[in-house]
């Protein structure tokens, strides 16, 4: 593409540009406005702030009378959301490379079962998964909440693997079997490399919506030792006629700055979500 070519591009996305900074600009002054909020304290009745404060975030090094240190809550949120990415990435590579690739019997019956398992939102069983999980003992822990979390999610990452693998050209294997390796050997070091996007995307993905996950830590793991940040930022409003609001909104920003880190660095990978999945 010519200089010119290119100039004339970028000027005819400047208009479309304005039009969603604009439209985007009552999210960016309310968050602003959120930041310096926890930061500033103003009169009774004002809007304007009056002095600066770091009141609001004692939480970092005080530990709220009757409530778990914010830094064991936010260990116990990495280990919860780790875990769960790391379970749904290991089991979803491995189911959706042999759904797309090996002739398992009732194939097509077990994908439609994937997608019906993953069509049943977490509330309607949470009743059947509480007592199952008081039963063999891993209620009102991590481990309990961490293997639902991820049996949950899972069907929606075995499907999208699966498009992913889809797309990888049978020579890449053929010639590795040729070779002499084994179908495992084929999978780690032939296919495996060629959805790295996809891998990258799907980690993201089962993060983000493990960091954000409030009904299951609040039904099954509701204990102040293995609170979660979803659930510890739920427990300091609890008392409609006690609560320091100020604190909540510190706790709030404190909670959703990972997020936003790893939106910043990794969206594109984040898109690439979309790029499978399509192919039955």
């Amino acid at each position: 593409m010519s200089e010119k070519s290119k100039a004339s591009a970028n000027f005819s996305s400047i208009p479309v540009i304005a039009l969603l900074g604009l439209l985007s600009l009552p999210l960016v002054v309310m968050y602003a406005y959120l930041i310096l909020d926890t930061v500033t304290n103003s009169e009774p009745g004002s809007l304007v702030p009056n002095e600066f404060t770091l009141e609001h975030w004692k939480f970092l090094w005080e530990t709220r009378s009757g409530k778990s240190s914010i830094w064991l809550v936010t260990l116990n949120t990495f280990i919860f959301t780790c875990c769960i990415t790391g379970v749904i990435l290991l089991v979803s590579s491995m189911a959706g490379y042999v759904l797309s690739r090996l002739n398992v019997p009732a194939r097509g019956f077990f994908l439609a079962g994937v997608m019906v398992l993953h069509a049943f939102p977490s509330v309607t069983l949470i009743i059947s998964i509480f007592i199952v999980l008081q039963y063999i003992g891993l209620y009102n822990s991590l481990i309990g909440v961490i293997l639902v979390k991820a049996a949950i999610d899972m069907p929606l990452g075995i499907w999208l693997m699966k498009g992913f693998y889809d797309t990888v050209p049978w020579e890449i294997e053929m010639a590795g079997i040729v070779d002499g390796a084994s179908r495992f050997t084929v999978w780690r070091r032939l296919v495996l490399p060629q959805i790295k996007p996809a891998i990258m995307a799907l980690g993201l993905f089962s993060f983000l919506t493990g960091w954000s996950e409030f009904i299951l830590p609040q039904v099954l793991a509701p204990g102040s030792q293995v609170q979660v940040l979803s659930v510890y930022l739920a427990s300091l409003i609890a008392d409609d006629n006690n609560f320091d609001f100020a604190t909540f909104k510190a706790v709030g920003v404190f909670y959703v700055i990972p997020v936003l880190i790893l939106y910043v660095f990794f969206q594109k990978h984040l898109m690439n979500i979309y790029g499978g999945g399509t192919k039955g």
